[in-house]
């Protein structure tokens, strides 16, 4: 019997959909899984065609720290410019990715949000494994919050502060901090230019 609770949801369909107009959506949290699924998409993207411009639409509460690190370098990597849009929410991870985006060619929605924190992880074991394991997260912390001072052009220190409890924006505060270059982008901003003869990610010739 179906669950009469269960709603429709973000299919493959719509997003291969998009993906052919060369957007990514970062929906929900970040995980492995569709951290891999965003990579992957987005080297075949770039491959197919390393001069149009890739969009990544964001709404997300965060996730996962190697998932966003790895995008990051990817969207850095790339020849294609890639275009970030805070569409709702972008947390953590989704603010690290949204102020990853080709400078110039960040967006949030007018009623987007955007919050800033440095995360928490759970550590456990012996001492000696504690001192690892904190040394690991200080590490990776320094990594994230120079990344962000480097995205934002905010001082590391003032980035560091900022970051200590949860720390929201509205889109206009997200603009001025440097997550984003422009609010309330026009049509134009959200889609890249389109193709006649889309290619890759199983395309079907005309």
């Amino acid at each position: 019997m179906a669950d009469d609770n269960e709603h429709p949801t973000f299919t493959e369909r719509m997003r291969d959909d998009l993906a052919h107009r060369r957007i990514l959506v970062l929906d929900g949290v970040l995980e492995d899984d569709n951290g891999t699924q965003l990579m992957t998409r987005l080297l075949t993207l770039a491959a197919d065609d390393p001069k149009t411009d890739i969009s990544l639409w964001i709404h997300s509460p965060g996730g996962s720290v190697p998932a966003m690190l790895a995008l990051r370098d990817l969207m850095r990597t790339v020849p294609c410019d890639v275009t970030t849009v805070a569409m709702g929410l972008a947390c953590s991870a989704g603010q690290f990715l949204l102020s990853a985006g080709t400078p110039g060619k960040r967006y949030a929605l007018e009623h987007a949000k955007v919050l800033m924190h440095q995360g928490s992880s759970g550590i456990g074991g012996s001492a000696a494994e504690v001192e690892l394991q904190a040394d690991d997260l200080r590490q990776t912390r320094d990594t994230v919050l120079g990344l962000i001072a480097e995205d934002t052009g905010q001082p590391l220190e003032k980035v560091f502060e900022d970051s200590l409890h949860d720390h929201w924006y509205t889109a206009e505060e997200a603009r001025a901090y440097g997550f984003v270059d422009h609010v309330a982008p026009g049509f134009a901003d959200l889609m890249p230019p389109t193709r006649k003869h889309p290619v890759g990610l199983g395309a079907n010739p005309s």
